[in-house]
């Protein structure tokens, strides 16, 4: 919980220290499949409002959800993260595929709070003003952290 806080002040100090336990694919993975979870729960109330407006089948609309954000999202997540280390390599970073990775899905988990009140807002205001500066909120908080991390991991300071 400290790492998530931590992240919004100083990214790439919290993903050097996530790399120095050295490169874990389950731990990654876990992130990634943590991340996805969470997001997939932060669906529901939004979702529960549609089918109470729209008199749609509850049930449907999480099965759907849930196909794609917990099992397609981690696909798209390892295709990006594979991308980014691809550019930071062309660019003439230094890091790993694994710090990529961790990069990407700590961004993830760490802008977990964000979502989970995205996801609130969006299911019990609607849409509107504060449904959008909470998404903007979050989609501001996961890039400067994702950036943070990569840079901070592309530089080689902390190698995995």
């Amino acid at each position: 919980m400290r790492n998530i806080f931590s992240s919004y002040r100083a990214p790439g100090a919290v993903l050097e220290t996530l790399l120095a336990g050295g490169a874990r694919e389950d731990r990654a993975l876990a992130l990634c499949m943590g991340g996805c979870v969470a997001m997939f729960v932060a669906q529901w109330p939004p979702l529960a409002r549609q089918a109470y407006l729209s008199g749609e089948e509850l049930q449907m609309l999480l099965g759907g959800t849930l196909m794609g954000v917990v099992f397609i999202l981690p696909l798209v997540l390892y295709a990006l993260a594979g991308l980014s280390r691809l550019v930071a390599r062309l660019l003439g970073g230094q890091g790993t595929g694994y710090g990529a990775r961790l990069a990407l899905f700590w961004a993830l988990v760490a802008a977990t709070p964000l979502i989970l009140l995205h996801g609130l807002v969006a299911g019990f205001v609607g849409p509107g003003p504060a449904k959008s500066l909470v998404g903007l909120l979050w989609l501001l908080a996961f890039g400067w952290i994702w950036i943070g991390g990569l840079l901070r991991s592309e530089r080689g300071m902390a190698k995995a």
